[in-house]
């Protein structure tokens, strides 16, 4: 293991510390990859559908001995996940060939060097044929710094037999009413974590604004005003779920499975899980694009995902790339959305069996994806999405005219690394 600092500050934690020791004391170097120079360890969360550990099989039988990948298998959460990643990557710790990125990593890794640039035919290898959305997210600084393997969005679900069908150009402000009309909740993700980040980025790219230009600039504007008025009005509402302010994805689909709302927003694992409910609920099921903050102009629908970064300290990153571009082919991506609920990224794999058969809704998945609004591209992401979180929180106690301002000198302070 190489040591040294980048300078960056990782904000690690007990528990990160203590799940490093976990890998080190598990022989990663080793491990299952083998030994010498044919040895690619593959970091990444632990995919509990199978679909990354079949990628892995394969690529290793078709590798022929070329090289073996073991799948180091991260913790489920994902700030844990880039603690014990960092943590490496600022050590220079040549153990970590292959990086499975949060789609917000990007910026980060890039900046402080920890990853290797795509280029020549390995950057055609990582956006041909890519949708517009996940390709947004490996781009920093006019530069390719991953390949899109498995991509998400949300979608607006509603119960059919209870509200009828559901437009996908029906607005906020619409569904708010129609919803307190019922009396049914809106399960939407509202905790003071990620899930919030993500939803008022929606709500403000969903307005035409922008909380970080692509050169790091903050343009925190009226939309950000608008934003905090949806999730006040939802929060004050009728429409608002039980615990809103301290709802996450998991709470969001049993309050829709247990028929406290007829309405939903979240990701495709709820259609998968509303299958083990019964046959019968998930056929009540239907689904809109996510809604729109304004009538006038489309939503942008999150995005996340996983990337497929080459550390700057592999010993083979040759072998890496080579790696890399098995696991994400066309093959393995439909594997993913058949095996993990994870949509692919590549817009071909859309009209396969697998992912037909998986997303009856793969359509309007593809379309929502490829016109998705990505997170703020910028270093200090992890620190910004910080300040979006406590700016917003909690929704029933939020008075819109002053967010703007105050969203805009905690931006301004979370890119200086300053703590406010």
């Amino acid at each position: 293991m190489r040591r040294g600092s980048r300078g960056i500050r990782t904000g690690l934690t007990a528990a990160a510390v203590a799940g490093l020791a976990v890998l080190a004391g598990c022989g990663v170097g080793g491990g299952e990859g083998g030994s010498g120079r044919t040895a690619i360890n593959f970091y990444a969360f632990n995919e509990p559908g199978g679909s990354y550990d079949k990628a892995v099989e394969n690529c290793n039988k078709e590798a022929n001995g070329r090289y073996r990948i073991s799948y180091v298998k991260l913790p489920t959460d994902a700030n844990q996940q880039r603690e014990l990643v960092v943590r490496r990557l600022a050590a220079e710790d040549d153990d970590i060939d292959i990086i499975g990125m949060d789609v917000i990593w990007t910026a980060e890794f890039a900046a402080a060097e920890w990853i290797l640039p795509w280029e020549g035919e390995d950057e055609q290898a990582a956006t041909e044929g890519k949708l517009a959305g996940p390709r947004k997210t490996v781009e920093f600084e006019d530069k390719v710094w991953g390949l899109p393997f498995t991509s998400n969005t949300q979608l607006l679900w509603y119960r059919k037999n209870e509200v009828g069908n559901v437009p996908d150009n029906i607005t906020w402000d619409k569904l708010i009413d129609d919803a307190a009309q019922k009396p049914t909740g809106i399960e939407v993700q509202a905790a003071q974590y990620e899930g919030l980040t993500v939803l008022v980025n929606s709500l403000i790219a969903s307005a035409g604004g922008q909380i970080v230009t692509e050169a790091g600039d903050v343009k925190v504007d009226a939309t950000a005003t608008r934003a905090a008025e949806i999730l006040s009005k939802l929060g004050t509402s009728k429409a608002a779920p039980p615990g809103m302010a301290t709802n996450k994805e998991d709470e969001a689909r049993i309050g829709f499975e247990e028929e406290r709302s007829f309405y939903e927003i979240n990701y495709p694992f709820i259609y998968p899980s509303a299958e083990a409910v019964g046959k019968e609920f998930q056929d009540s099921i239907g689904w809109a694009r996510y809604p729109r903050t304004e009538a006038d102009q489309p939503s942008k629908p999150p995005l996340g995902g996983i990337n497929l970064g080459i550390s700057k300290y592999s010993e083979t990153p040759d072998l890496a790339f080579e790696a890399a571009k098995c696991m994400a082919s066309e093959e393995h991506q439909a594997i993913a959305a058949e095996l993990g609920g994870l949509p692919p990224t590549t817009e071909a794999v859309y009209e396969t069996k697998k992912v037909q058969d998986a997303y009856p809704f793969a359509d309007l998945l593809r379309e929502s994806i490829d016109e998705a609004a990505p997170r703020p591209v910028t270093p200090a992401y992890s620190d910004i999405s910080l300040a979006i979180q406590k700016t917003f929180h909690p929704p029933d106690g939020l008075s819109p005219g002053s967010i703007e301002s105050k969203l805009k000198d905690r931006i301004e302070r979370a890119g200086e690394g300053k703590i406010y």
